[in-house]
């Protein structure tokens, strides 16, 4: 295709993070009573306290699941999960793409655990889980945020393990089902999915993740922003919106924006069809497009949010790296220009490839609507490189 489409998405973006706003969103939407008081206020509380209740009743979370709000997004809710708990048993750490291999590093050179497993795979695979003894504490990635490869079902978690399972859900929730008899500590932050605004976790624990936080006292020292415990007992303070350090209130508003309006459109059943719809446009093009594969090569291991698809074909093979490596930038690049696409361009560490972001706030008919043009800047840049 050498004539520009005609088409053009209406929301032009497919970031992976922060990602696409709801439908509709403007900030008038975001009511503003909270802001400039202290988030120690009753309305404070309140408001955070509503975000909190919101997130149970849309996730389906079980009554006797605490949930959280913590400081430093995902990473910050993983890794006080992952201070606080590990150690006490042997540990696997499970990854197959640039997220899990940090929650990797953490437990080899920073928290040193001397009892550990450590499980990897290429981007587009999945190790094999099932070898993981139910004696261990686990820590994986539910969804490859950077390589669209999530786990096809949670078989492997033994029903009477031993060990805590700690889920790095963060580009899954709200798109996927959790199975949360199965999990003892999820996190997640608001800008994936729900489209919200960074810099804030969540942290979802069950009644073994709070038996092991009061039973046990890690060797290393913690941070401020990772103590949930007070009096030897966890503190169940911080689950009912009194926060470690200072939220921002603007921020809640933004992610209690979203959720009410995950609300108004069905719950989780949409968002999670929503997500489907998108990413099965994406899928579609792929399997009838010659010049792109997926990252996944297996379909019950593809994603439904961030979809990575490579390149394929007797004239991308027959470029150097260097070139192969700047056909989705200039793709990229392209869009960017005419401000059909924004911001979907491989993770730095991927194998050259895109990531079309297609969770629920992102419209199947916008992802339909940039295809094309992916296709006409890839003419284009094979063009300029031939």
């Amino acid at each position: 295709m050498t004539t520009e489409p005609t088409v053009r998405p209406d929301r032009p973006f497919f970031s992976s993070g922060p990602t696409s706003k709801f439908p509709g969103w403007s900030l008038d939407k975001l009511k503003t009573d909270a802001l400039g008081r202290s988030h120690r206020s009753a309305l404070g509380k309140e408001r955070l306290k509503y975000a909190i209740d919101l997130s149970r009743e849309l996730l389906g979370i079980p009554d006797d699941y605490l949930i959280g709000i913590v400081p430093g997004s995902d990473t910050g809710a993983v890794e006080l999960a992952m201070w606080n708990m590990l150690g006490a048993r042997p540990a696997t750490v499970a990854a197959w793409e640039s997220f899990g291999n940090v929650w990797i590093q953490d437990a080899a050179k920073q928290l040193k655990l001397d009892n550990l497993t450590t499980l990897d795979a290429d981007y587009g695979e999945i190790p094999d889980l099932a070898s993981i003894g139910k004696g261990d504490d686990i820590v994986f990635t539910w969804n490859g945020t950077t390589s669209g490869a999530k786990i096809p079902n949670t078989d492997w978690i033994a029903d009477d393990r031993e060990g805590v399972t700690i889920n790095d859900a963060t580009s899954a929730i709200f798109a996927q089902e959790m199975d949360w008899p199965k999990l003892d500590a999820t996190t997640y932050s608001w800008q994936k999915v729900m489209g919200s605004e960074a810099a804030h976790g969540m942290l979802i624990l069950s009644p073994r993740a709070v038996e092991r936080i009061e039973s046990y006292d890690p060797p290393w020292p913690l941070p401020k922003i990772f103590r949930v415990k007070k009096g030897g007992k966890l503190n169940t303070a911080i689950f009912e919106g009194a926060t470690i350090n200072t939220p921002s209130l603007l921020a809640t508003e933004d992610y209690i924006a979203s959720l009410e309006w995950a609300k108004s459109i069905g719950g989780r059943a949409e968002l999670i069809a929503r997500a489907d719809r998108a990413s099965g446009v994406v899928y579609d093009w792929i399997d009838k497009t010659d010049w792109v594969e997926p990252m996944v090569s297996d379909p019950a291991k593809r994603t439904n949010t961030g979809v990575c698809f490579k390149f394929a074909g007797d004239w991308y093979d027959g470029l150097d790296d260097e070139a192969k490596a700047s056909v989705p930038k200039k793709i990229v690049k392209l869009c960017e220009e005419r401000g059909v696409g924004y911001d979907f361009n491989g993770y730095r560490d991927a194998p050259p490839s895109l990531r079309i972001w297609c969770g629920s706030t992102v419209e199947a008919d916008d992802v339909a609507a940039l295809l094309p043009w992916i296709e006409w800047a890839y003419a284009k840049v094979k063009e300029e490189l031939s």
